[in-house]
C-alpha cells in the first residue's frame, strides 16, 4: 500500500508530513507529498512550502489544476515549482471560466483546484484509486472536520489517532524550529477565501484591500457562468438581478467593502487569541488556517 500526503501549506500539515516521514516509512511502500497551488495562496504559504522542502527534505511535488473546457472531464494537473507557481490566480480563473464562481451553494473550488489535480497526479504515477491511502492534516481538536466517508475513501488522520495533536502542541513544536509560516490564523493560506467569516474579511479589507482585486474581477467577468444559467428556466425563471457572487448571503466584493465602511467602527478586528463571538461577524463557512482536500462539504454532488 502507498501513501499520498496532501500538504496544504499550513503548519499542522507540515508537522504531520514530517512525522509521517519519520514514523511511517515501514508502513507504506511509497510515500508522495503533493501541494496544489490555486494561484491565490499567500506568498508566505509558498515560501513556507519551499522552506519545508529545503529544511526537512519533503520532496514535495507542486501541482496546479488544468481544466478541459468543452468536455465533461475532471481537471488534470501540471507540475510547477516555487519559481513557476502562479501568483496571479490563473489556475483559479481557469476553473471559474468552466464551473463558475464558487460560493456557499457551489462548493467546488477545493475539489477542482486541489483534490482532482492531486488525484490525477497520483494516477499519472500509476497509483489507481484504492491502491493508496491519503493523509490529511487535521488535529485531535478538529475531529468535527473529519470526513464521514474517511474509511471508504481511505483517508487517514495521523494527528487524531496515531499521534494526537492540538493547536497549542503544534505551536509549541514550531516554536523550536528555525522558521515558521509567517501568517496569522485569520489570514489563512488563501488570501481572501470565501469561507472566511465577515470579521476576517473586514480585518483583511482594512489591512490588505488589494487582496480582493482578483475576486472583484472574477465577479465582473464571470458572474453568469454556471449550470443554472444553462437550464430551461421558463417554469421557474431566475431572478433578473441574480448573478453569482462569492460571499455568504449572496454578497459581492463591493458589498463587503460597503459593509466594512459602514461597520468598521462596530467590530473588533480578528485576533488569533480573541474569544469574542458575534453572529453578525463570526459565522463563516469552514475556512480554517488551511484548506484541506476531501472534506465532505467540498464533495457535495461528486
Amino acid at each position: 500500500m502507498n501513501l499520498l500526503i496532501s500538504f496544504s501549506g499550513g503548519e499542522t500539515s507540515a508537522y504531520m508530513t514530517k512525522w509521517i516521514i519519520e514514523n511511517w516509512r515501514e508502513r507504506y511502500s511509497k510515500i508522495l507529498v503533493v501541494f496544489a497551488n490555486t494561484g491565490q495562496e499567500n506568498e508566505q504559504t509558498l515560501e513556507f512550502v519551499k522552506k519545508c522542502d529545503d529544511h526537512f527534505n519533503f520532496g514535495t511535488v507542486w501541482v496546479e489544476a488544468v481544466q478541459f473546457h468543452g468536455e465533461r472531464r475532471a481537471p488534470s494537473f501540471k507540475i510547477v515549482n516555487f519559481e513557476t507557481a502562479a501568483r496571479d490566480g490563473a489556475p483559479f480563473e481557469d476553473a471559474i471560466t468552466k464551473y463558475g464562481i464558487p460560493n456557499q451553494k457551489f462548493k467546488d473550488c477545493t475539489r477542482n483546484l486541489k483534490q482532482k489535480p492531486i488525484e490525477a497526479y497520483a494516477k499519472s504515477r500509476g497509483w489507481e484509486n484504492g491502491s493508496y491511502d491519503l493523509a490529511i492534516g487535521i488535529r485531535a481538536d478538529e475531529v468535527d472536520r473529519m470526513s464521514v466517508n474517511a474509511h471508504k475513501r481511505q483517508i487517514v488522520y495521523p494527528l487524531i489517532k496515531d499521534n494526537p495533536m492540538t493547536k497549542p502542541k503544534i505551536n509549541s513544536w514550531w516554536a523550536t524550529q528555525p522558521f515558521r509560516l509567517e501568517l496569522k490564523g485569520y489570514q489563512g493560506n488563501c488570501k481572501w477565501c470565501w469561507k472566511k467569516s465577515f470579521r476576517k474579511h473586514f480585518t483583511l479589507i482594512g489591512e490588505n484591500p488589494e487582496y480582493y482585486d482578483f475576486p472583484r474581477r472574477m465577479e465582473e467577468q464571470y458572474a453568469f457562468i454556471g449550470p443554472e444559467f444553462l437550464k430551461d428556466t421558463s417554469a421557474r425563471p431566475l431572478d433578473p438581478n441574480y448573478r453569482r457572487t462569492f460571499f455568504r448571503g449572496n454578497k459581492s466584493v463591493d458589498d463587503l467593502f460597503a459593509e466594512y465602511e459602514a461597520k468598521k467602527h462596530l467590530f473588533t478586528p480578528a485576533d488569533d487569541e480573541a474569544a469574542v463571538f458575534d453572529p453578525d461577524f463570526d459565522i463563516g463557512s469552514g475556512c480554517e488556517e488551511s484548506c484541506e482536500v476531501f472534506s465532505d462539504e467540498d464533495n457535495v454532488g461528486v
